[in-house]
């Protein structure tokens, strides 16, 4: 069984899914309903993870939340979670491309079966498949759209920057 719980964002709304086990979606308003399948629903807005989920999300947008501290629970195969497990392990600020992500989880040769994972990531945001690009250093394709993916990438952008220069201050 899966519950959800609808949030209104600054990227519009997104529907968060759970399972008794963890959080297993974050969906766009848009979202191809073949990408994920997390059936049958309940909706359930006092479900802990899914309140938790939308403070940390909020927290995020408003600049003041680095990183997240949820319950996961990927729902694919093992190619996609080791894919998705890589995601999550991306710092906040910073960007990774396909190639990087297919070396890091020891397929060197599966760089379009990584992307082809990080199409279906269900944990948008959570684990932060934006952070992927082309190793041309272009964006590519994402689920919210590459304006929204252009969106969180600037959003991290000058927190990280802000981060690395008061680690260079003198004590």
């Amino acid at each position: 069984m899966y519950y959800f719980k609808p949030i209104v964002t600054v990227v519009g709304e997104l529907k968060l899914v759970a399972s008794d086990r963890g959080l297993v979606g974050i969906l766009w308003e848009n979202d191809d309903p073949k990408r994920t399948r997390f059936l049958p629903q309940t909706r359930h807005d006092e479900h802990p993870v899914l309140q938790e989920t939308a403070r940390q999300l909020m927290e995020y947008f408003a600049g003041e939340r680095r990183f997240f501290e949820l319950p996961l629970d990927f729902v694919g195969t093992d190619f996609q979670k080791k894919v998705w497990q890589a995601l999550v392990t991306i710092p906040f600020g910073e960007t990774r491309s396909y190639s990087q992500i297919a070396r890091e989880i020891g397929h060197p040769l599966a760089v379009r079966a990584v992307g082809a994972a990080n199409g279906r990531n269900p944990l948008s945001i959570i684990a932060p498949c934006h952070r992927v690009i082309g190793a041309n250093g272009k964006l590519t394709g994402f689920a919210g759209g590459l304006e929204i993916k252009a969106f969180l990438l600037a959003l991290e952008a000058p927190q990280a920057a802000l981060t690395l220069a008061e680690e260079k201050q003198p004590g």
